[in-house]
């Protein structure tokens, strides 16, 4: 398998196609997401958001083509996913980092696939770790590392592959407030460099409203979006007085959540 290099301008449009997922069990079947249509335009940033249990996640699991559809398709850049595809790359809340490898073993492992030679496979690991700010930590295994430093290593295993797509679910949500906005600068300056096509999942307002381009509010299962909110301030953004729209909007969401968070019990 060749490696595969950053994606021109263009690439990583997603197309979710009247999607819809159903699970069922020995006792019951739960629509777990209605029908969905949404398009993600190539390079841009989107965040999903609403009550806990609305898909958002699942959602998110079938464009990474971990959750197959029950109905509608998904394509990135025409192309129908039917599994998990080296196009996607996927950030998760708790890292999953393998404990007996190293930051830049860990890394190297998210490559192996692609039948690099050693010295390009070291050498590509160890640029991503570089961008993440943890070059002088590659031979520093997970229990060694910090929360913010273990995410650093999830997000650079990622981008070392170069996806035209980054998921990303909850990311952010294990941390504390300090590095978690060490994150976000961290995040839109990697984001601003390779324009991949971001889809980020949040229960945070302030979090979806400083990142995106495109914030959609989901509503309680079945889950199915309800608002769309588009955001065409400069980045980085301050959700201070000066910034009216944004505070507007921050307070049209709030409300706009607030009925469905007491009725499911909480933002997750």
């Amino acid at each position: 398998m060749s490696m595969p290099h950053h994606a021109p301008s263009g690439e990583g449009r997603v197309e979710i196609d009247h999607v819809s997922i159903t699970f069922s069990s020995r006792k019951a079947t739960s629509l777990a997401l209605a029908e969905t249509r949404l398009t993600l335009a190539p390079g841009t940033f989107t965040a999903l958001i609403g009550p806990s249990g609305c898909g958002k996640s699942t959602l998110l699991n079938a464009v990474a083509g971990f959750v197959e559809p029950s109905g509608g398709q998904i394509r990135i850049d025409g192309q129908p996913i039917e599994g998990p595809s080296r196009q996607v790359g996927v950030v998760f809340q708790q890292y999953a980092l393998f404990p007996w490898f190293t930051a830049l073993g860990n890394v190297k492992f998210g490559l192996a696939r692609f039948n690099l030679p050693k010295a390009e496979l070291h050498r590509r690991a160890m640029a991503a770790l570089a961008e993440v700010g943890l070059e002088g930590q590659a031979d520093k295994y997970p229990g060694q590392l910090s929360g913010g430093m273990k995410q650093r290593v999830g997000i650079a295993r990622t981008l070392a592959f170069e996806p035209r797509v980054l998921l990303m679910d909850e990311p952010f949500g294990a941390l504390d407030a300090q590095t978690r906005r060490v994150m976000h600068e961290l995040l839109l300056r990697l984001w601003q460099k390779h324009r991949m096509t971001v889809l980020f999942v949040t229960h945070d307002v302030d979090e979806a409203l400083l990142l995106a381009d495109q914030v959609h509010v989901m509503s309680p299962t079945p889950g199915r979006i309800i608002r769309s909110y588009t955001l065409d301030m400069p980045r980085p953004r301050a959700l201070s007085r000066d910034n009216v729209d944004l505070l507007d909007m921050r307070e049209n969401i709030i409300a706009l959540l607030k009925p469905q968070v007491e009725e499911s019990g909480a933002l997750a």
